[in-house]
Protein backbone atom coordinates (compact mmCIF):
# COMPACT_ATOMS: atom_id res chain seq x y z
CA UNK A 1 0.00 0.00 0.00
CA UNK A 2 1.16 3.34 -0.73
CA UNK A 3 1.98 6.14 2.12
CA UNK A 4 -0.62 8.72 2.15
CA UNK A 5 1.98 11.50 0.32
CA UNK A 6 2.94 9.26 -2.44
CA UNK A 7 -0.87 8.55 -3.07
CA UNK A 8 -1.70 12.21 -2.94
CA UNK A 9 0.86 12.98 -5.40
CA UNK A 10 -0.27 10.21 -7.95
CA UNK A 11 -3.73 11.34 -6.91
CA UNK A 12 -2.85 14.68 -8.05
CA UNK A 13 -0.99 14.19 -11.35
CA UNK A 14 -4.20 11.84 -12.68
CA UNK A 15 -6.40 14.65 -11.62
CA UNK A 16 -4.09 17.06 -13.76
CA UNK A 17 -3.70 14.63 -16.59
CA UNK A 18 -8.07 14.28 -16.83
CA UNK A 19 -8.69 18.21 -16.86
CA UNK A 20 -5.97 18.22 -19.75
CA UNK A 21 -7.83 15.42 -21.58
CA UNK A 22 -11.22 16.59 -20.70
CA UNK A 23 -11.57 20.30 -20.62
CA UNK A 24 -8.18 21.79 -21.33
CA UNK A 25 -6.96 25.17 -19.54
CA UNK A 26 -9.50 25.28 -16.66
CA UNK A 27 -8.93 25.75 -12.88
CA UNK A 28 -9.51 22.45 -10.70
CA UNK A 29 -11.71 23.40 -7.42
CA UNK A 30 -12.00 21.93 -4.14
CA UNK A 31 -15.16 20.56 -4.59
CA UNK A 32 -13.42 18.17 -7.54
CA UNK A 33 -11.25 17.03 -5.26
CA UNK A 34 -13.36 14.93 -3.04
CA UNK A 35 -12.59 11.60 -2.41
CA UNK A 36 -15.46 9.97 -4.72
CA UNK A 37 -14.52 12.51 -7.50
CA UNK A 38 -11.12 11.23 -7.63
CA UNK A 39 -12.08 7.85 -7.19
CA UNK A 40 -14.27 7.62 -10.15
CA UNK A 41 -12.22 9.82 -12.76
CA UNK A 42 -9.39 7.20 -11.74
CA UNK A 43 -11.28 4.38 -12.37
CA UNK A 44 -12.79 5.85 -15.72
CA UNK A 45 -9.14 5.97 -17.39
CA UNK A 46 -7.52 2.72 -18.54
CA UNK A 47 -4.28 1.33 -17.93
CA UNK A 48 -3.27 2.50 -21.47
CA UNK A 49 -3.26 6.08 -20.66
CA UNK A 50 -0.30 5.23 -17.98
CA UNK A 51 2.83 6.98 -18.94
CA UNK A 52 5.39 4.50 -18.71
CA UNK A 53 9.10 4.76 -18.46
CA UNK A 54 10.82 3.54 -21.97
CA UNK A 55 7.44 4.12 -23.66
CA UNK A 56 9.03 5.29 -27.25
CA UNK A 57 5.56 7.15 -27.68
CA UNK A 58 3.79 9.12 -25.63
CA UNK A 59 0.88 11.67 -26.40
CA UNK A 60 1.13 15.36 -26.18
CA UNK A 61 -1.32 15.14 -22.85
CA UNK A 62 0.90 12.68 -21.12
CA UNK A 63 3.93 15.16 -21.83
CA UNK A 64 1.87 17.86 -20.21
CA UNK A 65 0.49 16.43 -17.34
CA UNK A 66 4.29 15.13 -16.62
CA UNK A 67 5.42 18.30 -16.98
CA UNK A 68 3.03 20.23 -14.85
CA UNK A 69 2.78 17.50 -12.50
CA UNK A 70 6.35 15.62 -11.79
CA UNK A 71 7.55 12.37 -12.95
CA UNK A 72 5.39 9.44 -14.30
CA UNK A 73 4.68 6.87 -12.79
CA UNK A 74 7.24 4.29 -11.73
CA UNK A 75 7.30 0.40 -13.13
CA UNK A 76 5.69 -0.73 -9.64
CA UNK A 77 2.27 1.61 -9.76
CA UNK A 78 -0.76 1.22 -10.99
CA UNK A 79 -4.40 1.95 -10.87
CA UNK A 80 -5.19 -0.53 -8.63
CA UNK A 81 -2.34 0.81 -6.02
CA UNK A 82 -4.16 4.00 -6.63
CA UNK A 83 -7.52 3.33 -5.82
CA UNK A 84 -6.34 0.94 -3.07
CA UNK A 85 -4.61 3.71 -1.54
CA UNK A 86 -7.18 6.42 -1.97
CA UNK A 87 -10.03 4.14 -0.42
CA UNK A 88 -8.37 2.60 2.57
CA UNK A 89 -6.42 6.53 3.28
CA UNK A 90 -8.85 9.28 4.88
CA UNK A 91 -6.22 11.41 5.17
CA UNK A 92 -6.44 11.80 1.42
CA UNK A 93 -10.16 13.04 2.24
CA UNK A 94 -9.25 15.54 4.80
CA UNK A 95 -6.63 16.64 2.64
CA UNK A 96 -8.58 17.61 -0.35
CA UNK A 97 -11.56 19.40 1.49
CA UNK A 98 -8.66 22.32 1.99
CA UNK A 99 -9.06 24.95 -0.20
CA UNK A 100 -6.24 24.22 -2.97
CA UNK A 101 -6.35 25.24 -6.39
CA UNK A 102 -4.71 23.94 -9.45
CA UNK A 103 -3.82 25.87 -13.09
CA UNK A 104 -3.81 23.60 -15.78
CA UNK A 105 -2.55 24.58 -18.84
CA UNK A 106 -1.93 23.35 -22.31
CA UNK A 107 0.92 25.57 -23.38
CA UNK A 108 4.35 23.31 -24.12
CA UNK A 109 7.34 24.54 -22.21
CA UNK A 110 9.27 25.32 -25.56
CA UNK A 111 6.40 27.42 -26.54
CA UNK A 112 8.14 30.91 -24.69
CA UNK A 113 10.74 31.82 -27.42
CA UNK A 114 12.66 34.66 -26.73
CA UNK A 115 15.79 36.22 -27.87
CA UNK A 116 18.08 34.77 -25.35
CA UNK A 117 16.04 31.85 -25.21
CA UNK A 118 19.03 29.67 -26.48
CA UNK A 119 21.58 31.32 -24.45
CA UNK A 120 23.40 29.73 -21.02
CA UNK A 121 23.78 32.77 -19.28
CA UNK A 122 25.08 30.84 -16.36
CA UNK A 123 28.16 29.21 -18.35
CA UNK A 124 29.14 32.43 -20.49
CA UNK A 125 31.92 34.66 -19.70
CA UNK A 126 31.45 37.70 -17.87
CA UNK A 127 31.93 41.13 -19.11
CA UNK A 128 35.15 43.07 -17.76
CA UNK A 129 32.07 45.34 -16.28
CA UNK A 130 30.80 42.60 -15.06
CA UNK A 131 34.32 41.61 -13.24
CA UNK A 132 34.78 45.56 -11.85
CA UNK A 133 31.09 45.58 -10.25
CA UNK A 134 31.46 42.51 -8.80
CA UNK A 135 34.85 42.98 -7.56
CA UNK A 136 33.40 46.44 -6.25
CA UNK A 137 30.22 45.10 -4.15
CA UNK A 138 31.97 42.10 -2.65
CA UNK A 139 34.39 44.25 -1.02
CA UNK A 140 37.54 43.42 -2.24
CA UNK A 141 40.33 45.31 -1.87
CA UNK A 142 41.49 47.32 -5.02
CA UNK A 143 43.90 49.72 -3.12
CA UNK A 144 47.30 48.88 -1.17
CA UNK A 145 49.70 51.13 0.01
CA UNK A 146 53.04 49.34 -1.90
CA UNK A 147 53.70 47.17 -3.97
CA UNK A 148 57.06 44.84 -5.16
CA UNK A 149 58.06 44.11 -8.72
CA UNK A 150 59.40 41.16 -9.21
CA UNK A 151 61.45 41.47 -12.47
CA UNK A 152 64.11 39.16 -13.97
CA UNK A 153 67.28 41.24 -12.49
CA UNK A 154 65.62 41.62 -9.18
CA UNK A 155 62.49 43.71 -7.43
CA UNK A 156 61.57 46.71 -6.99
CA UNK A 157 59.73 48.24 -3.70
CA UNK A 158 57.21 51.05 -4.26
CA UNK A 159 55.01 52.80 -2.02
CA UNK A 160 52.08 53.87 -3.80
CA UNK A 161 49.51 57.26 -3.94
CA UNK A 162 46.35 55.93 -3.69
CA UNK A 163 44.98 59.18 -1.51
CA UNK A 164 46.23 61.79 -3.88
CA UNK A 165 45.89 59.42 -6.73
CA UNK A 166 43.33 57.08 -6.54
CA UNK A 167 42.02 56.22 -10.05
CA UNK A 168 45.87 55.65 -10.68
CA UNK A 169 46.57 53.59 -7.89
CA UNK A 170 43.23 51.85 -8.67
CA UNK A 171 44.13 50.86 -12.19
CA UNK A 172 47.68 49.73 -11.05
CA UNK A 173 46.65 47.22 -8.09
CA UNK A 174 43.52 45.94 -10.08
CA UNK A 175 45.90 45.14 -12.77
CA UNK A 176 48.23 43.54 -10.78
CA UNK A 177 46.63 41.76 -8.73
CA UNK A 178 45.31 40.34 -11.73
CA UNK A 179 48.19 39.06 -13.27
CA UNK A 180 47.95 41.81 -16.25
CA UNK A 181 51.36 43.09 -16.10
CA UNK A 182 53.27 39.30 -15.41
CA UNK A 183 55.74 38.94 -18.14
CA UNK A 184 55.77 42.59 -19.51
CA UNK A 185 58.87 43.70 -20.98
CA UNK A 186 60.51 47.14 -20.02
CA UNK A 187 60.05 47.97 -24.14
CA UNK A 188 61.69 51.59 -23.79
CA UNK A 189 65.39 51.88 -21.57
CA UNK A 190 66.98 55.50 -21.72
CA UNK A 191 69.85 55.75 -19.92
CA UNK A 192 70.20 58.10 -17.33
CA UNK A 193 66.37 58.93 -17.36
CA UNK A 194 63.77 56.38 -17.35
CA UNK A 195 62.41 52.77 -17.51
CA UNK A 196 59.22 51.91 -18.96
CA UNK A 197 57.00 48.79 -19.20
CA UNK A 198 53.55 48.20 -19.05
CA UNK A 199 52.75 47.23 -22.33
CA UNK A 200 51.29 43.88 -23.49
CA UNK A 201 52.75 44.29 -27.30
CA UNK A 202 55.63 45.25 -26.35
CA UNK A 203 55.91 48.16 -28.71
CA UNK A 204 55.11 51.16 -26.52
CA UNK A 205 51.52 51.64 -28.61
CA UNK A 206 49.25 49.14 -26.06
CA UNK A 207 47.61 48.86 -23.26
CA UNK A 208 44.15 49.90 -22.00
CA UNK A 209 42.70 50.68 -18.14
CA UNK A 210 41.07 48.27 -15.85
CA UNK A 211 37.81 50.39 -17.66
CA UNK A 212 38.49 49.11 -21.04
CA UNK A 213 39.66 52.54 -22.27
CA UNK A 214 41.68 55.46 -21.33
CA UNK A 215 41.20 57.34 -17.58
CA UNK A 216 41.94 61.05 -16.92
CA UNK A 217 45.02 62.70 -15.29
CA UNK A 218 45.89 63.31 -11.57
CA UNK A 219 47.64 66.00 -10.65
CA UNK A 220 48.32 66.81 -6.63
CA UNK A 221 50.87 69.71 -6.20
CA UNK A 222 52.10 67.57 -3.88
CA UNK A 223 53.47 64.84 -6.34
CA UNK A 224 56.01 66.20 -8.64
CA UNK A 225 59.05 64.70 -11.07
CA UNK A 226 61.09 66.21 -8.13
CA UNK A 227 63.90 63.12 -7.68
CA UNK A 228 64.79 60.04 -8.97
CA UNK A 229 63.11 56.75 -8.48
CA UNK A 230 59.56 58.67 -8.93
CA UNK A 231 56.89 56.23 -10.24
CA UNK A 232 54.56 57.60 -12.92
CA UNK A 233 51.66 57.20 -16.04
CA UNK A 234 52.86 56.99 -19.51
CA UNK A 235 50.60 59.00 -21.99
CA UNK A 236 49.87 59.65 -25.18
CA UNK A 237 48.85 63.46 -23.93
CA UNK A 238 46.05 64.87 -21.54
CA UNK A 239 43.81 62.23 -19.64
CA UNK A 240 44.84 59.20 -21.96
CA UNK A 241 46.30 57.01 -19.43
CA UNK A 242 46.01 53.35 -19.97
CA UNK A 243 48.59 50.89 -18.72
CA UNK A 244 51.76 51.78 -19.12
CA UNK A 245 53.87 53.14 -16.35
CA UNK A 246 57.33 54.54 -15.92
CA UNK A 247 60.72 55.29 -13.45
CA UNK A 248 62.67 58.19 -13.05
CA UNK A 249 66.00 57.72 -12.98
CA UNK A 250 66.41 61.42 -12.28
CA UNK A 251 65.04 64.64 -11.29
CA UNK A 252 62.44 65.45 -14.35
CA UNK A 253 60.57 68.43 -13.54
CA UNK A 254 59.55 69.48 -17.17
CA UNK A 255 56.87 66.24 -16.87
CA UNK A 256 55.34 67.94 -14.15
CA UNK A 257 51.06 68.54 -14.75
CA UNK A 258 51.64 66.33 -17.77
CA UNK A 259 52.04 63.09 -16.22
CA UNK A 260 50.69 62.13 -13.09
CA UNK A 261 52.93 60.45 -10.34
CA UNK A 262 51.55 57.96 -8.25
CA UNK A 263 54.46 56.13 -6.46
CA UNK A 264 58.04 56.05 -5.32
CA UNK A 265 60.60 53.51 -5.09
CA UNK A 266 61.83 53.10 -1.64
CA UNK A 267 64.01 49.69 -2.28
CA UNK A 268 65.95 48.26 -4.97
CA UNK A 269 66.88 51.41 -6.48
CA UNK A 270 69.90 49.32 -7.33
CA UNK A 271 67.85 46.55 -10.42
CA UNK A 272 66.46 49.85 -11.27
CA UNK A 273 69.73 51.28 -12.25
CA UNK A 274 70.62 47.77 -13.61
CA UNK A 275 67.85 47.85 -15.99
CA UNK A 276 68.90 51.30 -17.34
CA UNK A 277 72.35 50.48 -18.22
CA UNK A 278 71.23 47.10 -20.80
CA UNK A 279 71.85 47.16 -24.15
CA UNK A 280 69.37 48.98 -26.45
CA UNK A 281 68.25 49.91 -29.82
CA UNK A 282 68.79 53.10 -30.61
CA UNK A 283 66.28 53.67 -32.73
CA UNK A 284 63.57 52.46 -30.57
CA UNK A 285 65.44 52.49 -26.94
CA UNK A 286 64.08 48.97 -26.79
CA UNK A 287 66.78 46.10 -24.91
CA UNK A 288 67.93 43.33 -27.12
CA UNK A 289 67.68 41.12 -24.53
CA UNK A 290 64.03 41.56 -22.96
CA UNK A 291 63.69 42.24 -19.11
CA UNK A 292 60.68 40.94 -17.99
CA UNK A 293 58.20 41.77 -14.99
CA UNK A 294 57.62 37.84 -13.20
CA UNK A 295 55.07 38.94 -11.03
CA UNK A 296 53.80 41.85 -8.38
CA UNK A 297 53.53 41.90 -4.94
CA UNK A 298 50.59 43.94 -3.47
CA UNK A 299 50.63 44.93 0.43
Amino acid sequence: MKCVCSVTRIAQRWICQYYLAERGNEIVTEEELNEPEITRKLQSHTATNIPHRGCGQQTSINRRAQHMCGKVLSDEQNPSDISVGLNTTSALANYATKAVLFVVTRREPEDTKSQDADRDIFNEKPSKEDIISATEASGVERLYESAILHTALGDITIKLFGKECPRAVENFCVHSKNGYYNSHIFHRVIKGFMVQTGDPTGTGTGGESIWGGEFEDEFNSSLRHDRPYTLSMANAGPNTNGSQFFITLIPTPWLDNKHTVFGRVVKGMEVVQNISTVKTNPKTDKPYDDIQIVSITLK
